[in-house]
């Protein structure tokens, strides 16, 4: 196993609506096979390419708080449930990038299918200047096979940035994609979110912790 120093800052953006053992599995998965000194779950606030969250933001924010508190790698980081507007993954990137200062290096955390729409992204480009990105794939995926669907101008400066090793991201401060292979659990925040409100079971989908937030706070029953 490749092990790198405790500069890597993982970034994991999410609306976590509900967070799952989905979301959890890939940050553990990473922390570990990349020796991150951090993974920072950061719940969006007012998302621009999806609709808005159900429960509300300090809900969102309170349930991540119950799901990561056993692991001390695991940070909640609020700033943009608290940003005006809509959020942008840029600008969250660019102020840990100020307050962390060069001596870090951040891996912004995606899945294949948002990669896919990455050049939809508001001001996308500027990403490769602060960041790698590292897209969580299912072992055994051939991801590349999806890399001519790109869209051109993704395709186009893309092409130039793959890492082919996790050794390969510590060459360089930013501006690289890593395809990370992870356990992908096929858990849906919307299935969640379905069981709960038709008085279903959602146990072993997220942790207990999640599940008696949801239930003291009456979340996705209607009773809100």
């Amino acid at each position: 196993m490749t092990k790198l120093g405790p500069r890597l800052v993982g970034i994991f953006g999410g609306t976590f609506d509900p967070i799952h053992y989905g979301h959890l599995r890939i940050s553990e998965e990473l922390v570990e096979t990349m020796n991150l000194r951090e993974m920072r779950f950061i719940p969006a606030g007012a998302p621009r390419l999806r609709a808005p969250p159900i429960a509300s933001p300090y809900h969102r924010a309170g349930m991540v708080q119950a799901a990561i508190q056993s692991n001390v790698r695991f940070i909640l980081d609020e700033r943009e449930i608290y940003r005006p507007g809509t959020s942008y993954s840029v600008d969250t990137v660019r102020e840990l990038r100020q307050e962390m200062g060069e001596d870090v290096t951040l891996c912004l955390v995606m899945g294949a299918d948002a990669f896919m729409r990455l050049s939809e992204w508001h001001a996308w480009h500027d990403l490769f200047s602060l960041c790698h990105i590292i897209i969580a794939a299912r072992p055994g995926h051939d991801l590349t096979a999806r890399l001519d669907s790109l869209p051109q101008a993704l395709r186009e400066e893309s092409s130039r940035r793959w890492a082919h090793s996790l050794a390969g991201l510590e060459s360089a401060q930013c501006g690289l994609i890593y395809i990370a292979p992870t356990i992908l659990l096929d858990i849906s925040a919307t299935v969640i979110r379905t069981l709960i409100s038709t008085q279903s079971s959602a146990r072993h989908l997220l942790p207990e912790a999640v599940l008696d937030y949801i239930e003291t706070n009456h979340l996705y029953s209607g009773e809100e």
